[in-house]
């Protein structure tokens, strides 16, 4: 496990984490895994779009960061067969793009995407944007289990 940088501490999440990184550009993906690396948890790499969904069916990621141009599936085409897929449609998706176009941002949205970065990604704005995806999705799990154990409880008690 990399060493968190001390600026950065705050921006921990649980070491367990998983961030699927998708982007057909290698020096993109580079760059997003090295800043990713300072929320201190696993990250994995698909180069595109149908490895990414191949990924997530093997392991389901916390957060998929997700680049919007890359050939045969778009980003939105990823983020849409993730979000029909029952499996990872509670995945949080952080679309990034170099589009700067307002209909850009509308149809990520349209297909199921959680949040949207534009090019050239900030690292502190990417890091805090992915940490609070992994947290409220901690939170919507903790949520889930204490609505099950309250069940329980009151079948017990029937």
């Amino acid at each position: 496990m990399t060493e968190i940088d001390p600026v950065f501490e705050d921006l921990s999440v649980p070491e367990d984490s998983l961030i699927l990184i998708v982007d057909d550009n290698a020096q993109n993906l580079e760059l997003l895994q090295a800043y990713l690396e300072d929320l201190g948890c696993r990250t994995q790499i698909a180069h595109d779009g149908a490895q990414a969904i191949e990924m997530a069916k093997l392991e389901t990621p916390d957060v998929v960061v997700l680049d919007v141009m890359m050939p045969r599936l778009s980003g939105f085409q990823v983020c849409e067969k993730l979000k029909k897929d029952p499996q990872t449609a509670a995945v949080p998706i952080v679309m990034v793009t170099a589009l700067n176009e307002i209909s850009d941002v509308e149809r990520a949205i349209e297909a199921g995407a959680d949040d949207f970065l534009t090019k050239p990604v900030q690292r502190l704005e990417l890091l805090a944007r992915v940490k609070s995806q992994i947290n409220v999705k901690g939170m919507e799990r903790r949520l889930q289990s204490a609505i099950e154990r309250m069940r329980e409880i009151g079948k017990s008690e029937a």
